[in-house]
């Protein structure tokens, strides 16, 4: 039997290391974790990566779930671009990470036996971006878990919120929601909740909308919390910039919450048709949502049934079908 190399490093409190702790668990090959003597985040990662394949005599398909491939490598490997997000985002890009997705992942993506990501936006973009031929570029998707349910308990903080699941991240869109929350005529006992810690400068927005007993900030999340977080919500109100997949969208109409999400990149995909989809410039678009969303029960309750259907549509046992299918043909050389 082949065996597969595979890098093990990501952690599991990020979006890459979501999908690759829920990915390996479920991937029925023998496997064998590749000894990378530098952290993920770290510019020496491709060389490090192909000392360690190099090291492995016997020959093997590489999967790599994160989006840094082998400066070199004698056997076929398969890598992850989950988005093009440090590329297409102003605030998230610099010219040392052009450089680095020219003359590293540029050149990866021609290398690789295979590219896989996560959305048909994604696989558009990368194959616009690289070149590469498009059946080398593989939609495998991501999943919710069995966590993220309807039975979930749920939160009660006592009073009544929408939820932002999100990090300090610019594209995240932050403080246009905090002022689409503040112009959204509703109950003024409808707080806005984020995860994380809040920054000095959203203190600093919601102190001059006046603001400070209407919207708080849970901190770190465990992942066991984050069902309950969803489950106690009125609704995610998740109006990112830019998203190659958009995991609490689903994760949130798998517990019943509806859904208020961005009409851009990848989240009208990931939403279909069970989500309100806001222009994420626009707070007018995004208080109007809110408005209609907690004003109309029969709204909320149409939401509530598309989400469940349409969150089953995203499972974590058939993204790592769809991944163990490409290993295995890569170790064919048939990608």
């Amino acid at each position: 039997m082949c065996r597969f190399l595979t890098d093990e490093r990501w952690p599991r409190d990020t979006g890459i290391g979501r999908f690759a702790n829920e990915v390996l668990d479920r991937l029925q090959l023998e496997k064998e974790r590749l000894d990378i003597k530098c952290s993920f985040s770290s510019l020496l990662n491709p060389i490090m990566i192909s000392k360690s394949i190099g090291k492995h005599k016997n020959r093997k398909t590489v999967f790599l779930p994160g989006y840094i491939p082998p400066i070199w490598s004698s056997v076929p490997y398969v890598f992850t671009v989950h988005d093009l997000n440090h590329l297409d985002r102003p605030e998230n890009a610099s010219f040392l990470k052009s450089l680095f997705y020219r003359f590293f992942i540029k050149p990866g993506c021609h290398r690789a036996a295979a590219v896989l990501t996560v959305s048909e936006f994604s696989r558009q973009r990368i194959i616009e971006w690289s070149g590469v031929p498009a059946e080398k570029v593989i939609n495998v998707g991501n999943g919710v878990d069995d966590a993220y349910s309807p039975n979930a308990e749920a939160y009660s903080p006592g009073y009544p919120y929408l939820l932002c699941v999100s990090n300090r991240k610019a594209h995240k869109n932050e403080p246009m929601l905090i002022r689409a929350f503040a112009q959204a005529q509703i109950d003024s006992n409808i707080r806005l909740l984020f995860t994380g810690k809040a920054t000095e400068e959203l203190d600093e927005l919601i102190s001059s909308l006046g603001l400070e007993s209407r919207v708080s900030f849970y901190g770190f999340v465990e992942e066991e919390q984050l069902p309950s977080l969803y489950k106690g919500a009125l609704a995610l109100v998740f109006p990112s910039l830019y998203e190659g997949f958009g995991l609490p969208v689903i994760e949130s109409m798998a517990c019943g919450t509806p859904v208020i999400t961005s009409n851009c990149t990848s989240l009208p995909e990931v939403a279909g048709d069970a989500a309100l989809l806001v222009d994420p410039s626009s707070p007018a678009s995004i208080s109007s949502a809110i408005e209609k969303l907690v004003s109309d029960i029969d709204l909320q309750e149409s939401l509530t049934q598309r989400g469940l259907d349409q969150a089953k549509k995203f499972t974590w046992d058939l993204t790592a079908q769809r991944v163990e299918s490409v290993l295995l043909d890569a170790a064919k050389n048939k990608v």
